[in-house]
């Protein structure tokens, strides 16, 4: 089972969660033998399955004026389509999926996310998404308190600890250990820098890198950032001054495209790589194209729209009229620990509360991806040690794919990830 952390996050939960002082399990509309909120025996609004009941779950993410609504909008459309697929199959032993109707806009704020999640906490069972590491933070510890399992779309280390986050993929950590490893043996770089927001993204980045660095024998300096194009010049001007071997990314789409063109435009030569929200493809209808893809690689977590998987196919099949997005990539993938976990609850002995959910995310030992992931990226039985992905992958900027990215680098740990002894968080730990 997980280790708990508790996590400074009560200040904001005081002020507008009306929930973190007790448990809500039985709130809500239950159904028989199901005392869950969120759960009804009536079917869901425009029901695929007639004769199902519903389950609700909730989606909180940044929909329209945050950093990484780009992203943002294409998650939450496949997660949409993920769940419709499962109705459109029969649903889950006798229950559709609702991740539709509570779906809340959290600006990329925290305490815009706790004030929504704190309006639709009573109507869900779970969450199908939660978008960002500052934001989930500020409804953490309500989630403990009231057993609400919720999937997280960011990827850091921090989840690793809390039985109550169903994360997909490796973490910021991990990704940027990666990173470092195979620069550094594929061009012998002596000096690595990362350019970062700070928090919970970009720390974890910024520590998994500088312990990776120092592994390697590499000098490591990290540069912090804030959000939009004005806010660069700073960071520009370290890659040009100290020109690093290696520059890691851990900023929106917009910063990469300031930082990458104008430090190439002033005479840096070096190596960009980004972590996994840098990258959009929209950045090669920037002027900084040429300069991406001359000179950076895109971190990630599974690979991209085109890949060749039973789940990326049914992925395209369920969105066959969007334009490729790796958002919707993401969506979909973080998706399937929470089907798996219905599945065991809906099925197993577990008590039909929340806290049963909660006990049978505890019991995966695996998760069918459909090729996405390894089944081994499901394991949530166990420490975290033992339980962390640790693989990442790594992509060249490609005009002619579908998502500007063509795998180089497939799912694979280094030296530095596969020996880390994982015991608490690399930020905040």
């Amino acid at each position: 089972m997980k280790l708990h952390k508790t996590w400074a996050v009560m200040a904001v939960c005081a002020l507008v969660l009306t929930g973190c002082r007790g448990s809500d399990e039985g709130g809500g509309s239950g159904d028989g033998d199901i005392s869950a909120p969120g759960v009804t025996s009536e079917p869901c609004p425009e029901a695929v399955n007639e004769d199902n009941g519903c389950i609700y779950l909730g989606q909180i993410s940044d929909l329209t004026v945050g950093p990484f609504a780009p992203l943002a909008v294409p998650i939450t459309d496949a997660e949409k389509a993920f769940w419709q697929r499962v109705n459109d199959d029969g649903g889950i032993d006798g229950y559709d999926i609702d991740a539709t109707k509570y779906i809340r806009d959290n600006l990329y704020l925290p305490q815009t996310h706790a004030q929504v999640y704190a309006e639709i906490k009573a109507d869900v069972l779970g969450l199908a998404q939660t978008l960002g590491s500052p934001t989930t933070l500020a409804i953490l510890e309500d989630l403990k308190a009231n057993d609400v399992v919720a999937a997280p779309a960011s990827w850091t280390s921090l989840w690793e600890f809390e039985d109550v986050i169903l994360e997909s993929g490796t973490n910021y950590c991990f990704e940027a250990m990666n990173i470092v490893d195979y620069i550094a043996e594929q061009n012998s770089a002596k000096s690595v820098m990362m350019i970062y927001f700070p928090g919970d993204y970009g720390g974890d980045g910024a520590a998994g890198a500088e312990i990776a660095a120092e592994a390697n024998g590499m000098t490591f300096t990290g540069v912090e950032t804030g959000p939009g194009q004005e806010a660069q010049a700073g960071a520009v001007s370290a890659v040009v001054k100290e020109k690093p071997d290696l520059v890691i990314l851990a900023t929106g789409p917009t910063e990469g495209a300031v930082i990458v063109g104008q430090a190439a435009a002033q005479g840096y030569q070096g190596q960009f790589v980004g972590l996994g929200p840098v990258w959009n493809p929209v950045l090669l209808e920037t002027p900084a194209a040429p300069a991406f893809e001359a000179m950076f690689l895109a971190s990630g977590y599974w690979g991209s729209w085109g890949t060749d998987t039973p789940g990326h196919q049914a992925m395209r099949d369920a969105l066959p009229d969007v334009t490729p997005n790796d958002g919707y990539t993401a969506g979909w993938v973080w998706s399937y620990p929470m089907k798996a976990a219905l599945e065991e609850w809906l099925s197993g002995d577990h008590e039909k509360t929340r806290a049963g959910l909660l006990e049978a995310v505890q019991s995966l030992e695996t998760v069918d991806y459909e090729g996405m992931l390894p089944v081994e990226a499901g394991k949530f039985d166990g420490e975290p040690n033992d339980t962390v992905f640790r693989q990442s992958v790594l992509s060249k900027v490609d005009p002619t794919a579908p998502t500007g990215l063509t795998l180089i680098e497939d799912f694979a740990a280094g030296p530095t990830a596969s020996a880390h002894e994982f015991t608490e968080s690399c930020f905040g730990g």
